[in-house]
């Protein structure tokens, strides 16, 4: 079952029943009671810290650059949204255990629930193949990312930047409204705009609020050219 995976992401597992244990989101144990099955929770926490740490030590030792720009960088790597990509990537939804009702709800291909396997997944590699097999993989499938953050200014928060240089210039704080939601309830998008006063300065959409407002700010800051 797990063959294809292995081959992909380069790690052959020794303990099959920890490799299983990696997809099985909480809500299958509803409908499995008795089977003796653990969710995927403990492991997420896991891979969590070991992603945290590897890519802090990468970064550490590769780029003389200020505290600050390094934990900027480091958080756009390990953020739900580049984690989910990675996922897709990987196929990761194919694997997953879940309830009928998460499956029906579009548990597979939510944000969310895609970049914590990606976390169960690197705790499951660390548990079973140790620390240098978890620093190859996060290395080959995440930190590659990093050229493209910087490049791309991915790692910058366009809201506490735009926040930052309304106040410092116009000394006016941003405003954000939500302008249009459209899709179903497990897959809706926002579109977000932001005001300085009463003027509509930028627009942005995402799959939630947050991500909506972010987007906005990148667009205002365009607008004002503020970058």
């Amino acid at each position: 079952m797990f063959s294809d995976l292995e081959k992909i992401i380069g790690v052959k597992f020794k303990n099959i029943k920890l490799l299983k244990n990696i997809f099985i989101h909480r809500s299958y144990l509803n409908e499995s009671r008795g089977k003796g099955l653990e969710s995927n929770e403990r492991l997420e926490f896991l891979g969590d810290a070991v992603l945290e740490l590897i890519t802090t030590e990468y970064l550490y030792l590769n780029f003389p650059n200020p505290e600050g720009e390094l934990t900027n960088w480091r958080s756009a790597l390990v953020k739900g949204e580049n984690l989910a990509k990675v996922a897709e990537t990987l196929n990761l939804n194919n694997y997953l255990q879940m309830s009928h009702g998460e499956e029906h709800s579009g548990g597979r291909n939510k944000k969310y629930i895609l970049a914590n396997t990606m976390e169960a997944l690197i705790g499951g590699i660390y548990l079973d193949r140790g620390f240098l097999v978890a620093k190859k993989f996060i290395t080959k499938f995440i930190i590659v990312h990093l050229k493209e953050i910087i490049e791309k200014g991915l790692h910058i928060d366009a809201k506490s930047h735009f926040q930052e240089l309304a106040q410092e210039k116009l000394s006016v704080t941003p405003v954000y409204q939500v302008l249009e939601t459209a899709g179903p309830d497990h897959a809706k998008n926002f579109t977000m705009g932001v005001y300085l006063k009463k003027e509509l300065i930028g627009t942005g959409s995402g799959v939630s609020k947050q991500a909506g407002e972010q987007a906005a700010a990148k667009d205002a800051l365009k607008n004002k050219k503020w970058i």
